[in-house]
């Protein structure tokens, strides 16, 4: 969980080399993908979806993957790669936050606009 959320993909391969728990949750009932989407770790977000981590887990605040990486990112080349493989994964851009928001609708709202139109183009 924590080299997944922190992007730290050495240790991260070890451990899911000596098959760690991919559907382990943290404080927040999140997998170690939504933090890592969040921070826009890319190759650390490949990894954990190659290693079967549920890409459409919902939090207990109420967010995704998806969600996160659009609501706390700030829309650069690395967050548009982090939204296409959680799309590519089958990231359902149509959850909503908590607050009945989607992702476009965040990605609209903070001026995401090549997120926004990843996200109209699924």
């Amino acid at each position: 969980m924590y080299a997944g959320a922190e992007g730290l993909n050495e240790i991260l391969a070890l451990t899911l080399d000596a098959g760690a728990d991919v559907t382990s949750i943290n404080r927040f009932g999140g997998t170690a993908l939504i933090p890592a989407a969040e921070h826009g770790y890319v190759d650390t977000v490949r990894m954990l979806i190659e290693a079967g981590v549920p890409v459409n887990h919902v939090n207990e605040p109420g967010w995704t993957a998806l969600l996160e990486a659009v609501v706390y990112g700030d829309g650069s080349e690395r967050y548009q790669d982090v939204v296409r493989l959680l799309l590519d994964a089958g990231a359902d851009p149509s959850i909503e936050d908590a607050d009945g928001r989607t992702a476009l609708q965040h990605a609209e709202r903070r001026g995401q606009d090549a997120v926004a139109t990843l996200l109209r183009t699924r």
